[in-house]
């Protein structure tokens, strides 16, 4: 395991580099920051800089400098993505070696947006066609995992996303099967992320399974959202955390996640007092208003 030592839970914070760090980016931070830590475990940081044609230039450095300027500290060295190429590819070959893989020659506007994959290349590539995608194959057998906020859940992947890409057609690593070998590289035990992730949990879960990974435990916090339930509705809570004073979205942060903070004068007292009063079981399973104040 990357820079978590032997804690016995291990949480982490994966933000992609395509801009700036935003409230819903904090709400994350600030939820899996105090659960690792109300637990006396790591919290680690990585940079999900998976794809390149997305990543904005000098973004990481801008987010790493944001989270240190609103007071996180985290365990060991970051972990960027880009590095990880090998290993990958060393899990991609133990799923082919198993039969779990098949090539696709599907384009994007062949397949039908929002319905599992129909299946074309299953049994073989179409006469004069060519693999583009590597997709793993799925099974009828209901995936099921019990999320700590969100409750049980069930999903049939068949039914619901069908044999799903692992590598994609420009060669990059899908973001399901690279958290999944990134997760279990740094030890991380449990994931605590926005809810928005919930539906690629069971794909994560059938990978570990099918690569014999350790099983994370789940938190899905509440989504921020606008009254037509768009992500980030509120027009400050997308704005960049740069344009933000900590102590103040720190606050709103932990109202939102179910907190009450009482008045504080600096930056660390809300935190100390964050860490001390932190209890999951507050956490709304629905966000709610968003107030910035001191």
């Amino acid at each position: 395991m990357a820079g978590a030592g032997a804690a016995a839970y291990v949480g982490r914070f994966a933000p992609s580099p395509t801009g700036d760090l935003h409230f819903g980016s904090l709400i994350a931070a600030v939820g899996s920051y105090l659960e690792a830590r109300s637990r006396n475990g790591h919290w680690l940081v990585r940079i999900e800089d998976l794809d390149p044609p997305r990543t904005v230039p000098g973004a990481a450095e801008a987010q790493l400098a944001e989270l240190r300027r609103f007071g996180f500290q985290w365990d060991g060295e970051v972990l960027y993505q880009n590095t990880r190429s090998a290993a990958y590819a060393q899990a991609l070959a133990q799923l082919e070696e198993a039969g779990w893989l098949f090539p696709c020659a599907c384009t994007r506007s062949e397949l039908r947006p929002g319905e599992p994959y129909a299946g074309t290349c299953r049994q073989g590539l179409p006469p004069g066609r060519e693999g583009r995608a590597l997709r793993v194959r799925v099974h009828n057998t209901p995936v099921t995992f019990d999320d700590r906020l969100q409750g049980p859940q069930t999903e049939t992947l068949s039914q619901s996303c069908g044999d799903f890409v692992v590598r994609r057609a420009d060669g990059l690593t899908a973001y399901q099967l690279a958290v999944v070998v990134d997760d279990a590289f740094q030890g991380v035990t449990d994931v605590v992320r926005g809810s928005d992730l919930l539906d690629s949990t069971a794909r994560q879960r059938y990978l570990q399974s099918l690569l014999g990974l350790p099983k994370t435990g789940y938190l899905h916090l509440p989504l921020v959202k606008d009254p037509e339930g768009r992500k980030l509705g509120k027009r400050y809570a997308s704005d960049p955390l740069s344009q933000q004073e900590p102590r103040g979205a720190l606050g709103a942060a932990l109202r939102f996640l179910g907190h009450a903070p009482p008045p504080h004068k600096t930056l660390a007292q809300r935190w100390q007092w964050a860490q001390k009063n932190w209890r999951s079981e507050r956490i709304p399973r629905q966000g709610g208003d968003i107030v910035i104040a001191h």
